[in-house]
């Protein structure tokens, strides 16, 4: 007989409780624990159904010179983006986690790079669409592919029986949320039924060496729902990211067991599907005919990739008592800061001016490396006088108006110079470490916030 037993689960992180609890000790949150039922089934051969194909042995202690410590042999996807950000290719028994806010291209992502394997067998389970549904989306990517399965199941004693007759290679869920384990009772989506369907799964990946790869819902509040039990139980979490209303999205590596997490795949959508972007600068530079004022170009890094992007300051007069100070895509408190620096030591009075900063292509950017772009935007704005468009920026700004040396200065001015920038502007601290001559574009050491204006104006 099965042992009934209930527990109390905390829906922000995930902590367990015997008894009800007002203020979950974990997160300190107030009023977020609820009960839910769990039925453990006594019979472990039911959980692991996958043994009759794999002819694992039973577990043995072994010692660590043992152990085969060849390189894994990673299965190379089309997509050269999801490669890079997964550290070289999908790790055999991996398993994966992929978050991102409703409507932002998860599942046509995954659908595409399962399509596209057409030398393995691909096994997608879809919890939330029908088959018609994918079929649809299938053909609008217009990829044929005989060896791409799809499974519309969200039990997973079914899932894991058609498992054991197809024997996939990779296997894709969309999404986690909608799965259901018969040895839980709780409803599909609550704390016990991830948790224990996540098990399964990644008990399936150690044991077959099968990767998998798990869609996620997010919260309302940014993080991945489920809650951070997801992100422990996995190898990978990518987040996916980017605005709805923009044609570019954002692969994020938050956790890698098999690679740098500082890594991140740029993509734009389009009516084929998602199309990676090997060279994101020339899209997040528009093109312009005329000169404006306002505008700057930073030499930005995204994890190991340089990228070019363009700062706009909109400076006015303040019709109101109190003068706004609105962002996208930069940090308010950091603009704060720079007005603070520009008002302090160049004695420009942004204190009766509204300010307007905006990163072009909906990008969200924490690299401070932009502030010295920002800076000259904002002075651009101030003067009224444009910026030419072949001089290009990266410098962090301290408080004492100096123009920091800021990492990887070698790899932003390769960048630079690639896209036919004829200057660029660094601090004099980043100068020195610089090898001479190497460069084809000016590089202008600066050291000063009054030394740009001076040299810019």
């Amino acid at each position: 007989m099965s042992k009934t037993r209930s527990s109390f689960f905390c829906q922000n992180c995930g902590y367990e409780s015997a008894k009800w609890l007002g203020k979950c000790p974990a997160c300190n949150n107030w009023n977020t624990f609820v009960e839910e039922v769990i039925v453990k089934g006594t019979d472990k051969k039911d959980k692991d159904q996958w043994k009759e194909y794999t002819g694992a042995e039973k577990i043995k202690t072994i010692s660590i010179s043992e152990v085969n410590s060849a390189e894994e042999k990673r299965i190379i996807t089309a997509d050269a983006e999801l490669n890079r950000v997964l550290g070289g290719g999908i790790v055999p028994g991996s398993i994966v986690l992929v978050a991102g806010e409703p409507g932002i291209g998860k599942s046509t992502l995954f659908l595409q790079n399962g399509l596209q394997l057409t030398d393995i067998i691909v096994l997608y389970i879809s919890g939330e669409e029908s088959e018609q549904q994918i079929k649809m989306r299938a053909d609008r990517i217009g990829i044929k592919n005989d060896n791409f399965y799809l499974l519309t199941e969200t039990d997973t004693k079914t899932i894991f029986q058609e498992i054991k007759k197809l024997k996939p290679q990779l296997v894709i869920v969309d999404s986690i949320q909608t799965l259901q384990s018969p040895f839980v009772e709780s409803g599909p989506g609550s704390i016990s039924q991830i948790r224990e369907c996540a098990a399964e799964l990644q008990r399936f990946a150690k044991e077959t060496y099968t990767p998998v790869f798990l869609i996620g819902h997010i919260t309302k509040d940014g993080t991945i729902a489920g809650p951070k039990i997801l992100e422990h139980m996995v190898d990978t979490v990518l987040q996916f990211e980017g605005d709805r209303h923009y044609a570019y999205r954002i692969l994020r590596t938050l956790k890698n067991r098999f690679g740098s997490t500082a890594e991140l795949g740029i993509y734009e959508m389009t009516s084929e599907g998602m199309r990676a972007v090997s060279n994101p600068s020339e899209l997040l530079i528009s093109q312009k005919e005329e000169q404006l004022n306002g505008i700057a170009i930073a030499a930005t890094m995204e994890g190991m990739r340089p990228l070019l992007i363009e700062g706009q300051a909109l400076v006015t007069q303040s019709v109101y008592g109190t003068p706004q100070r609105t962002v996208s895509g930069f940090d308010g408190r950091r603009l704060q800061l720079l007005l603070a620096v520009l008002e302090k030591r160049g004695g420009f009075h942004f204190g009766l001016k509204d300010v307007f900063v905006n990163i072009a292509g909906g990008l969200k950017l924490e690299d401070p490396s932009i502030d010295l772009a920002i800076v000259s935007a904002l002075l651009s704005s101030y003067e009224d006088i444009p910026i030419s468009q072949l001089y290009c920026f990266a410098g962090e700004v301290g408080l004492s108006g100096e123009i920091r040396a800021v990492n990887r200065i070698e790899q932003r001015i390769a960048e630079a110079e690639k896209l036919g920038f004829e200057k660029i502007i660094v601090s004099k601290y980043n100068a020195k470490a610089m090898s001479k001559g190497k460069y084809n574009i000016e590089v202008v050491p600066l050291a000063k916030v009054e030394e740009l204006y001076h040299y810019l104006f």
